[in-house]
């Protein structure tokens, strides 16, 4: 698909979630399904160092690189972080904001 910005494709911010501390990992890419299998191989600095699993827990998808990585960027602050909780609390169970 070519936007009309004259780029193919999509541009995706996600959550990924350990399966052993429940910590997460807040990213961006252009290919959702080989950065998951980054993660999951070791591949990424900061994920690398953690045991267990990453497991895809929020994404959202944009036409726009700029807009994705200022979502990116959003999310790991203070008040993205809100957001994400408030967003999740179904899988989360409700935990305080």
């Amino acid at each position: 698909m070519i936007t009309r910005h004259g780029r193919e494709g999509f541009y995706y911010v996600y959550v990924i979630e350990n399966d052993q501390d429940q910590s997460w990992y807040i990213g961006f890419t252009s290919n959702f399904k080989n950065r998951i299998a980054e993660h999951n191989a070791g591949k990424s600095p900061y994920t690398s160092r953690k045991k267990g699993k990453w497991k895809i827990i929020y994404a959202e998808c944009y036409l726009s690189k700029r807009d994705a990585l200022g979502r990116e960027e959003f999310l790991k602050s203070g008040s993205g972080r809100r957001f994400l909780k408030n967003q999740l609390k179904n899988y989360l169970g409700n935990v305080p904001l």
